[in-house]
């Protein structure tokens, strides 16, 4: 099996060190594009599909295996094996982060540091304790619709995620990007993503982490990243004074910038 084709993995840079961007649920690897360059001159910057997403081969879904958030993670650990990257830098947006994670507790010898961009353990509150942003009926609804009306899911999810004031392409192309991935697949893995608990996967993880954090974000709050913070080990919380869960897509400079600031400073 050719591992690097399976997730259309593309390599490009010339710096040594590997920086792997892991885009989002309902994404492709093209989400990255206003970050990723930035840093070809220092590092070796690799970019890939989830299977099911973008150009990935869909032969290679599999049911049980994508069912959680777990066996993203182990394709994940694929390519850093196949591709031979050491001390690589995994920069993973929404649900990505936790899938990096999850794949950095699994092949630590892999892995230097994480940047986690819009990361969430948990989407579901959770009271007394924990604020995760959404109730269970809000995301049965959502499931629900996606089944029913795909096109209609993907115009009130849309708007949300980018975030309010944004650059209309933007919502636009978000919305493309969810109505192009095959309904079935997206749906399987939007339940593994929204339904996911994995807050006790957190201390496990032994390398440093930048948590990118927009100062308003419906997707996750405020209190997500702060709560990823107090329990992740060795992390660094920055906050963008923006709104929306894509920094990389409507704020790529300043994303750039704290990336930068924190790889510099660590």
């Amino acid at each position: 099996m050719d591992i690097l084709k399976r997730s259309n993995v593309v390599v490009s840079g010339r710096g040594q060190q590997p920086i792997v961007f892991v885009h989002g649920f309902g994404c492709d690897q093209q989400m990255w594009r206003f970050v990723a360059p930035a840093f070809e001159d220092t590092h070796r910057v690799v970019l890939f599909d989830h299977i099911g997403c973008g150009k990935s081969d869909l032969a290679f879904y599999d049911d049980q295996r994508h069912a959680t958030l777990a066996g993203y993670a182990a394709d994940l650990v694929d390519i850093l094996e196949h591709a031979d990257l050491r001390n690589a830098i995994l920069v993973g947006h929404s649900v990505s982060s936790v899938i990096s994670i999850l794949a950095a507790i699994q092949a630590p010898e892999r892995v230097s540091r994480l940047v986690l961009v819009g990361p969430s353990p948990r989407y579901l509150n959770d009271p007394p304790d924990y604020v995760g942003g959404f109730e269970r009926a809000d995301i049965d609804g959502l499931l629900d619709m996606m089944e029913s009306n795909m096109l209609g899911w993907a115009d009130f999810l849309a708007p949300v995620v980018v975030g309010p004031g944004h650059d209309p392409e933007r919502t636009q192309e978000l919305k493309e990007s969810f109505c192009a991935a095959d309904p079935y697949i997206a749906r399987r893995f939007a339940s593994a993503t929204f339904l996911a608990d994995n807050r006790a996967d957190l201390p496990l993880l032994n390398r440093p982490s930048l948590i990118v954090q927009c100062a308003d974000d419906a997707i996750a709050p405020r209190a997500v990243g702060e709560y990823m913070h107090a329990h992740l080990r060795q992390s660094t919380l920055r906050v963008i004074e923006a709104s929306g869960h894509c920094p990389h897509m409507t704020h790529p400079a300043e994303t750039i910038a704290v990336i930068r600031d924190y790889l510099a400073q660590t």
